[in-house]
């Protein structure tokens, strides 16, 4: 198999879409991930993979802590912009959570330190601890096949 045909095949798997972000020297940083999920119940850990390429694979393990925002719906523009398709980055105005940039009226917000790194191929698998939370009541955005989706109620 190909490259190209591994990745389409993996697109079939539908996912919520997150941002991640963290703070270095005052300066805010994040990137749009799908690879997301949660790892432990005790300790409360996720992990989330990002490419050696990434400008965030260094930011985050130099930060030694993170935050990942939950989109909900209608937060497609926020996916758009940290993933590069769009150049409005430096217009997003954060909510401080935890002491940490967050994506403002997101299903969820949470916090993690830095509790181990593990290289996966030519991707890091950040695992983070989850320092504290919060949530609220709403349907995601999903991603699936390439493109953006949403929950039907049928």
């Amino acid at each position: 198999m190909d490259d190209r045909m591994f990745r389409n095949a993996m697109g079939k798997f539908a996912t919520g879409i997150t941002v991640i972000t963290t703070e270095v020297d005052g300066n805010v940083h994040g990137m749009t991930a799908n690879a997301f999920m949660s790892v432990s119940l005790n300790p409360k850990l996720v992990v989330v993979s990002i490419d050696h390429k990434a400008r965030m694979h260094d930011i985050i393990k130099n930060a030694g802590k993170f935050a990942v925002s939950i989109l909900a719906k209608d937060q497609e523009e926020y996916s758009m912009i940290f993933a590069g398709q769009r150049k409005d980055e430096e217009t997003i105005q954060f909510k401080r959570f935890n002491d940490m940039p967050v994506i403002d009226d997101a299903l969820v917000n949470l916090t993690c330190r830095l509790h181990d790194a593990h290289v996966a191929g030519d991707h890091t698998l950040y695992i983070g601890e989850v320092t504290d939370l919060t949530m609220q009541d709403g349907d995601p955005i999903l991603y699936f096949g390439g493109k953006y989706r949403s929950m039907t109620n049928e």
